[in-house]
């Protein structure tokens, strides 16, 4: 993506619809709104305001008063691109952007354009441009013509200009068709992947959280590795993968994954539903929690709405990890350690300062420990590699010898009863 030229200059309006009930508290909407846009390169956010709208006007989203009176205020500051926080129907779209002579980006274009710059991966680079064409494909519209392509990324804020509308959409069909079947190759390495690791003797434990919750600061901390992580949405959005060694000796597979958000675009929740699913194979889920943040409530709860959508049940294996608590006064820290002690499966820790780090981790292997089993064994005296083997695990409780060979007593994991069965 190009860096060089002149920032964009962009305008975010988040329409706080009075008919929406659900919708999100207007001031923290706005600032998060600032946020996804500051995650996009080369933007310069000039302006930003909650626009108070009592209903949904059909043609342009805002009434005709407000639509002159953001004409001017636009036109003043020399905006080129307006984000709005919220869902811009196609025809909307076509009618602000030919009002105000502006480009316009809602939320999930927004989004869809930061994931385009983030992915890494050969199977995120591919999900995203899926879920961006089956978006761009809904936008065929005549849009507005004056304005020229002026970056890369998905094209969303360039400007498409006026195209054979049907044309387009047999093309886009034409890709969606290419993408899936080199997606389904894509998938099915990655299935061979995860059939090897099933192999590997270690429990996975997936970080899920909201954006920004500090998933990917304490991954580095726990892991020594070096992912992206800034104060930023969406730092991190490929999986990765690390061995993190407990302090009890044991071993454990640490995945970090892509932050969610509220009002994830639902082209993005299918299109990343197998990135996914890394937490469905998680012997253990830690839900970072930003509980710094003036919404961790909301954010906790959007980000349980989606792992529901994705198929892990409520009776999931999951512990809570309240962060940042450095960022809390005195008095706020003090209260949230008490919390701490008090409550089984919340953890108050802070991933800069590495406060808390520890009992976390003697937890986690605590949970983790495998539970044993005890069983009977004959052994022929011939498998004597096997005997020796037993004896050097010590899972071996007794044994009675006999012509035929040995009758063992063992107590053992199930991971163990896998290794013998190989030898």
């Amino acid at each position: 993506m190009e860096t060089d030229r002149p920032a964009t200059r962009a305008w975010v309006l988040h329409p706080d619809i009075k008919t929406d009930r659900d919708g999100r508290a207007a001031a923290p909407a706005l600032e998060e709104a600032v946020a996804l846009a500051a995650a996009l390169p080369n933007l310069d956010v000039v302006g930003a305001e909650v626009v108070p709208l009592p209903k949904v006007h059909p043609g342009m989203l805002f009434g005709s008063g407000k639509i002159a009176e953001l004409k001017k205020r636009l036109e003043e500051a020399e905006i080129e691109l307006v984000l709005i926080d919220g869902h811009v129907g196609p025809v909307q779209q076509r009618n602000l952007e030919k009002e105000w002579a502006v480009k316009i980006l809602d939320r999930t274009g927004l989004i869809l354009e930061i994931f385009s710059d983030r992915a890494r991966t050969n199977e995120g680079v591919l999900q995203v441009e899926m879920a961006a064409l089956s978006y761009q494909r809904t936008r065929l519209v005549r849009a507005w013509t004056h304005l020229e392509r002026q970056r890369g990324g998905l094209g969303f804020v360039g400007g498409p200009g006026e195209t054979q509308i049907e044309a387009d959409r047999r093309a886009i069909d034409d890709q969606l068709v290419r993408l899936r079947r080199q997606l389904d190759k894509v998938v099915k390495t990655r299935e061979l992947h995860r059939k090897a690791r099933a192999k590997v003797p270690f429990p996975i434990v997936a970080l899920v959280g909201y954006t920004n919750a500090g998933k990917s600061t304490l991954f580095n901390r726990l892991t020594g590795a070096e992912v992206l992580a800034k104060d930023m949405l969406f730092a991190t959005l490929d999986p990765t993968m690390r061995r993190v060694v407990l302090p009890s000796g044991d071993e454990i597979i640490l995945s970090d994954t892509v932050g969610f958000i509220s009002d994830l675009p639902t082209e993005l929740v299918a299109a990343f539903r197998a990135t996914l699913e890394e937490v469905l194979d998680a012997d253990l889920i830690i839900h970072v929690r930003d509980i710094s943040h003036a919404q961790h409530k909301e954010q906790a709860r959007d980000v349980m709405d989606i792992l529901h959508s994705i198929g892990v049940a409520e009776g999931a294996p999951m512990i809570e990890v309240w962060n940042k608590i450095d960022r809390l006064s005195d008095a706020e820290q003090d209260a949230m350690r008490n919390t701490d002690a008090r409550l089984k499966d919340v953890y108050a820790i802070s991933a800069i300062t590495g406060e808390g780090l520890d009992r976390l981790l003697v937890d986690i292997a605590e949970r983790l420990k495998p539970a044993h089993l005890t069983e009977s064994l004959r052994l022929a005296h011939v498998e004597g590699k096997k005997r020796a083997w037993l004896y050097k695990e010590g899972v071996v409780d007794s044994e009675v010898q006999s012509e035929d060979g040995s009758d063992l007593t063992v107590t053992w994991t199930a991971l163990q009863k896998e290794r013998f069965a190989r030898l």
